[in-house]
């Protein structure tokens, strides 16, 4: 049988040397050596004898044997060579015995290169087993900045150090301390024997069902995968579960996985008219989607209480505009206080128990229960609100509030005597730069010398307000609404006496209630843009004054030439006539942002990691921000995806 095993081998190897020679690749086993002679290695460590998967070994050490095997390690060499017969005989001992003896191997930047034991990696191959032992010596190349695939390895170095696992491999940076987090594990924290084995059985178990899922076809490798996988269902679920779960639910999820390895593309959609564009479809079509305002029952799931958050607050508001708009056609109902994962999961149960088929989670930091709730109650329509998530699952939801921040910094600098203006910020995250330089281009246009100066309010050591009196500033964006329980004038725009005393001079007004009835018309339409992309992109609501869910509202005693120029600048934004990021634009580093003629792109608003030229203050190192601003910016920063 052993021989007839090595025929069918060597037809594998031939088709594979073949199929190299015509795509002009080269069809053998690549060998270390000639890769080390342009490598600077800085030293050499004995890992031991590790259980390598087979799947990282690509090669041997030496250029000896290479021509023996084509890449995928079957041979090459005829059934009657001496060459056969060896691997022939090993076959059988392993079949009736098990090969023992560790192969010698070195491993350089997570492969391995086999020095001696080629014709016993050659028949585990061929049998498909997962793993071998190995005596490995690890070679350390030089760290290099300047190198994503050297900095990769030297964060794999780091995990090894505690895991002991030479399976996992990303190809996005930070990933390692993500996994990590997410397996409750501080980086350097050591593991036990039970660590160890759960792991390696949980992420074996899962590896083959990737295999069986068919995730060879794709860019992302088995521990991306991974890494996604247990951010949705969470490491303590993926550690009990069976093969067979693990494959049922990487079909469940499997439009995301596609979504994550198309490189998270995320549309844009910038008014309700597009949206019902973008998912245009046949008539009848629509017809069978469409539903009646009786049939929706909504959830809105809070991280505060209305009286404790201007944010939950106006959402509150939006909530009671559409029962008052609906007049009782539709239910909805309210959770509050869902401030951690384990809290927003069970409001969103909750909510689903009572009933509710649209869910809206009112925060960013509920992105990933939003999603896992879509996942497990694909009947129900699950929105967060948040910008520039990639989620296929679930449609992301936010407003263009930078639009009504130009407008209050042209009004703030038409009365300001001084050229000085305060802006005070929040958390440091997409969008808020955004709108702090839209007030800034705003000023800017009505005086060319205006300054504005920035404080945060989400800093440990804050006290913005303070600080921007002691700078004698009087005109002053501060948080966009009150909060009920902490009544105070130092909303919108403002001024401040000589007194102490403050006058409201504008507000912007984020009309949820409105950009709630424009989607709970569109889901009543049977106009689902997310059923059209599934799987392609993320869909991301991004509304602004052209929705009528934007607007600013002015004093009375504001002068009425400056009533006159907002109203012009609001309806020229409003009809696309005026955009605020257009023309020549500096940030504060003299680099030019935007070109005269030219317009930024969402993407490049959206994104925003610089401040304008005329902005005095810069944006808060990580340490420097208080726990939730922390949060924030970390969720941020893990659904960001690397090209």
């Amino acid at each position: 049988m052993s021989i007839v095993d090595y025929m069918s081998a060597l037809k594998q190897g031939r088709k594979c040397y073949h199929e190299a020679v015509i795509k002009g690749q080269y069809p053998y086993l690549p060998a270390l050596d000639p890769v080390l002679s342009y490598s600077e290695v800085v030293s050499e460590v004995s890992l031991g004898v590790v259980d390598i998967p087979l799947s990282r070994i690509v090669g041997t050490k030496t250029e000896g044997r290479t021509n023996a095997f084509a890449s995928n390690f079957m041979p090459l060499l005829q059934a009657d060579s001496e060459f056969a017969s060896k691997w022939a005989a090993l076959y059988d001992y392993q079949v009736t015995e098990g090969i023992q003896d560790p192969i010698v191997v070195y491993e350089f930047m997570n492969q391995f290169y086999v020095l001696e034991g080629n014709k016993r990696v050659s028949v585990m191959k061929y049998l498909r087993a997962y793993s071998i032992h190995g005596n490995v010596t690890r070679l350390i190349p030089r760290k290099r900045e300047d190198s994503k695939e050297n900095r990769l390895y030297y964060e794999f170095m780091d995990f090894y150090e505690v895991a002991l696992n030479c399976d996992v491999w990303f190809s996005r940076e930070g990933s390692y301390r993500k996994l990590l987090k997410l397996m409750g594990k501080q980086p350097a924290e050591e593991w036990s024997e039970n660590d160890h084995e759960i792991f390696n059985s949980a992420y074996g178990r899962f590896a083959q069902a990737f295999e069986k899922f068919g995730g060879d076809k794709l860019k992302m490798t088995c521990s991306d995968v991974f890494l996604m996988y247990v951010e949705l269902f969470d490491y303590e679920t993926v550690s009990h579960q069976t093969e067979k779960e693990m494959l049922a639910s990487l079909r469940k999820i499997e439009k995301e996985i596609q979504l994550a390895d198309s490189g998270s593309p995320v549309e844009l959609v910038k008014s309700p008219e597009e949206a019902e564009e973008t998912s245009r479809k046949p008539l009848l079509l629509n017809w069978l989607k469409a539903v009646e305002p009786e049939q929706l029952k909504l959830g809105f799931i809070h991280t505060k209480t209305a009286e404790t958050s201007s944010w939950t607050y106006a959402h509150e508001l939006g909530r009671m505009h559409l029962e008052e708009v609906y007049g009782g056609k539709l239910k909805t109902c309210v959770f509050d206080m869902a401030n951690n994962p384990e809290q927003v999961e069970e409001a969103i149960e909750k909510a689903v128990d009572s009933g509710c088929n649209v869910i809206f989670t009112t925060a960013a930091q509920m992105v990933g229960e939003s999603v896992r709730a879509a996942v497990r109650h694909p009947n129900v329509r699950v929105y967060n609100c948040s910008i520039k998530m990639s989620y296929t699952s679930i449609c992301t939801y936010y407003a263009r509030m930078y639009e009504a921040k130009f407008l209050m910094g042209a009004i703030a600098a038409a009365l300001s005597k001084t050229g000085k203006l305060g802006y005070i910020a929040d958390y440091p995250i997409y969008g808020t730069m955004a709108n702090i330089n839209a007030f800034a281009l705003g000023a800017r246009m009505i005086d060319p010398d205006v300054k504005v100066y920035l404080e945060w309010s989400r800093t440990k050591d804050s006290d913005a307000g303070k600080r921007l009196v002691q700078e004698g500033i009087r005109f002053i964006s501060g948080d966009d609404m009150i909060t009920p329980q902490y009544a105070s004038r130092a909303y919108g725009l403002y001024s401040r006496r000589d007194d102490g005393s403050l006058d409201n001079i504008a507000t912007p007004i984020l009309h949820w209630g409105k950009f709630y009835e424009r989607m709970i018309q569109l889901i009543c339409r049977g106009s689902d843009e997310k059923e059209v992309l599934k799987g392609k992109k993320a869909v991301n609501y991004w509304w602004g004054m052209s929705a009528d869910v934007i607007d600013v509202i002015c004093s009375k005693n504001i002068p009425h030439g400056t009533h006159r120029l907002i109203e012009f600048l609001r309806n020229s934004i409003r009809s696309g006539s005026f955009h605020p990021f257009d023309g020549l634009i500096y940030s504060q580093n003299g680099v030019v942002r935007c070109r005269e003629g030219e317009s930024l792109s969402p993407e490049q608003i959206i994104t925003m990691d610089w401040l304008a030229e005329n902005v005095i203050g810069r944006i808060p190192d990580f340490g420097e921000l208080n726990e939730e601003a922390q949060g924030l910016v970390i969720l941020q920063k893990e659904s960001s995806t690397e090209g």
